[in-house]
């Protein structure tokens, strides 16, 4: 089992603080095995096994626990007193009006709250409203590649193994077939997606034409990292003025909600604002998308590369992660951090060429502040450019 030592680090730092801990992320990304691990964690440091409930929401055996006052009679009837109770709930959207329960819990002084839920609920303005000023919030997301390189700690080519990331899917159970089948983690993706579309989403929202729901999705999927509109969209996919610019709107909002994609918007480095069109997507896990679009291995590299480089932003959480503008050039990726600080990510495959270094150099060169910049690229030298430095891609993700 891979530990996500990441993510149990920061349940570590939460351990006993005033406040519920809601782990989101998407569908099978790891969220109960890391509960698992972290209650494991609990009982190593002699928490003892009365102290700690665990439910999870999808078992069967918890089906009569989806009455909220159920659960919070058979919670508090089990608490110890004067000991602090470690509470874990999973999958809570399943349980209608479960604030109720939480917030009865909250208040006690010996109960610390654990959540978790795929549903898009718990991204939504629903939870704030519900849980409002009570909660944190910690984002998980399939494997990174210091994770998935764990996995396959027997390969010691790193760059094959990189290429195999680029490739593959990385969410945990689709990994642990992979080594046993390929066809085995392709199915499991496939049933993966269709639940998260169907039941997560169209169900949901109640959407009629899954159809047109469907290519929308896979358009998006198809074009990760290029500036994206609305309106484009329903131009590009319309059939007979039937998706509307209102329509592909909410398809997106629904997507990103699910965590099946991720929306990142455009600043204007000179005037210092964000700008509301164009904004630029990207998938939670490549081997998803590959696998619905039947892409060839080499296909469309550079986005795929600034894919992954985005996902390991998102998991590290220094800052709000934008696309930069300056004049006629982009900077792929813009981390502004709450004390107004930035560092600045160019990302390419190579830069084997001058003229392909020049390309990647000139947008941070129209830059005029001393932040740091850094590009990634898969050469295997690193090197500095009048403080832009250039560092091997694979290095940066093992943090070496």
């Amino acid at each position: 089992m891979i530990r996500r030592d990441y993510y149990l680090n920061q349940l570590k730092l939460l351990k006993d603080q005033k406040v519920i801990k809601v782990i989101t992320g998407i569908r099978r990304s790891g969220k109960s095995t890391l509960l698992q691990l972290f209650r494991d964690e609990l009982k190593s440091q002699n928490i003892k096994k009365a102290q700690i409930q665990a439910f999870n929401f999808e078992e069967e055996q918890n089906v009569e626990l989806r009455d909220w006052r159920k659960l919070h009679q058979q919670i508090e009837s089990k608490l110890v007193p004067d000991q602090m109770n470690y509470i874990f709930l999973d999958e809570i959207q399943k349980v209608e009006h479960f604030e109720e329960a939480v917030d009865s819990l909250f208040v006690k002084e010996n109960v610390d709250i654990y959540l978790t839920g795929s549903n898009a609920f718990l991204l939504s303005g629903e939870l704030a409203t519900l849980l409002t000023g009570r909660y944190i919030s910690i984002h998980m997301l399939p494997f990174s590649f210091a994770e998935y390189r764990e996995a396959f700690s027997d390969e010691d080519n790193e760059l094959r193994l990189f290429t195999q990331y680029l490739n593959s899917s990385s969410f945990p159970e689709a990994v642990s077939l992979s080594k046993i089948d390929s066809k085995l983690a392709e199915n499991y993706l496939r049933d993966l997606y269709d639940t998260i579309i169907n039941k997560d989403i169209a169900t949901r929202y109640e959407i009629r034409n899954k159809t047109e729901f469907g290519r929308t999705t896979k358009y998006i999927l198809s074009n990760i990292g290029n500036p994206t509109s609305a309106r484009n969209i329903a131009n590009t996919l319309s059939n007979n003025g039937q998706l509307t610019h209102n329509t592909i709107i909410r398809y997106l909002d629904y997507l990103t909600q699910s965590y099946l994609i991720y929306s990142v918007s455009r600043y204007d480095i000179k005037g210092k604002k964000i700008l509301t069109t164009n904004d630029k997507y990207y998938a939670v896990d490549l081997g998803l998308r590959q696998l619905l679009l039947a892409d060839g291995m080499e296909s469309d590299i550079g986005h795929k590369l600034e894919n992954v480089v985005y996902l390991e932003l998102l998991k590290r959480n220094e800052g709000q992660v934008l696309v930069g503008r300056t004049d006629e050039n982009e900077v792929d990726f813009i981390i502004q951090k709450p004390g107004g600080e930035r560092i600045y990510y160019q990302v390419a495959y190579h830069t084997d060429t001058p003229e392909t270094l020049h390309r990647e150099l000139v947008p941070f060169m129209k830059i005029k502040d001393n932040y740091p910049k850094i590009l990634l690229t898969l050469d295997l030298v690193s090197e500095e450019y009048s403080g832009i430095k250039k560092h091997n891609l694979v290095d940066w993700l093992l943090e070496k």
